[in-house]
């Protein structure tokens, strides 16, 4: 036998001690890895387990619920804003008309109660937003903007109002807010005449022949007395107008207060109001 053979014979010769060595390490390494697994996978079973219990314990929970009496009177639970002209107990009206679900607050459908509380006259658009913990309803109006209050006398209450759309609101939404800016109008129920008879174009009629007068007498108006159409007064602090009829040469005829109105101040307590409803001629009617 060379050499060679007998290099080969060496090489394929194992050392028992270090292959047992070997065979316990590969074994402890599979043990491990079974462990590893076994525990991976009761880990997994737990946690899911868990994180089920805690998905139905947490949509159970109060906070993801109205109470039953939300509805019923103003509570934490039924934010109202921007409700400037209309009354929270008037809203409230409208959502008593409805049943509180009994379902978490992220499944509640809000399209009727929008709905309803659209069909208030002074509501333009209201949005409604919901929100938990705790559950709660935060409703958003946008009101119409009242431009012409209506009064039956000088010393009568507000009975009404028209939003700058032209829409009426009557005496269930009064008073107005004192911060809204309107004109006060002294107008007839009933009637051909009627103040419930008119329409946007009437109102923005108004709204010009009012800016008009301010603008020509540089003061604010206290109110326009239009319960004869055909005979129209105007009150401001200094004096009080008869323009007449509103017709084609109203405008014209408005352009004349600012020459007349510095010179009557001065004998303002024996005025009882000024008359321009001639088309080229100016009268003062005296006490």
């Amino acid at each position: 036998m060379n050499e060679e053979n007998i290099e080969n014979n060496q090489e394929e010769v194992v050392d028992p001690v270090r292959l047992v060595k070997k065979v316990r390490k590969s074994r402890k390494v599979r043990s491990g890895r079974r462990k590893q697994s076994v525990f991976r996978k009761t880990f997994r079973f737990f946690m899911t387990f868990f994180l089920l219990f805690a998905l139905i314990y947490i949509s159970k929970m109060p906070q993801w619920y109205l109470p039953q009496n939300a509805y019923e009177k103003p509570n934490k639970h039924i934010i109202i804003e921007n409700n400037n002209i209309l009354k929270t107990e008037r809203i409230f009206a409208f959502l008593k008309l409805h049943k509180v679900p009994q379902k978490p607050i992220y499944m509640m459908r809000t399209d009727d109660l929008e709905k309803d509380i659209r069909k208030l006259k002074p509501i333009k658009e209201v949005y409604i937003r919901r929100y938990a913990f705790p559950a709660r309803l935060h409703i958003i109006v946008k009101e119409r903007t009242p431009v012409i209050t209506i009064a039956h006398d000088e010393k009568g209450v507000i009975v009404g109002a028209f939003a700058e759309d032209g829409v009426f609101f009557g005496h269930e939404y009064m008073p107005i807010n004192t911060k809204v800016k309107t004109i006060k109008v002294l107008a007839k129920y009933g009637g051909e005449t009627s103040y419930t008879k008119w329409n946007l174009a009437k109102v923005n009629e108004i709204q010009r022949i009012a800016e008009a007068i301010e603008i020509n007498a540089k003061e604010p108006i206290e109110y326009m007395d239009m319960r004869n159409p055909n005979d129209v007064y105007v009150k401001i602090k200094s004096a009080k107008i008869r323009i007449g009829k509103i017709d084609g040469t109203v405008y014209d005829r408005l352009q004349r207060i600012p020459s007349i109105l510095p010179q009557i101040k001065l004998i303002t307590p024996k005025i009882l109001y000024l008359d321009i409803s001639w088309e080229k001629v100016n009268y003062l009617k005296l006490k």
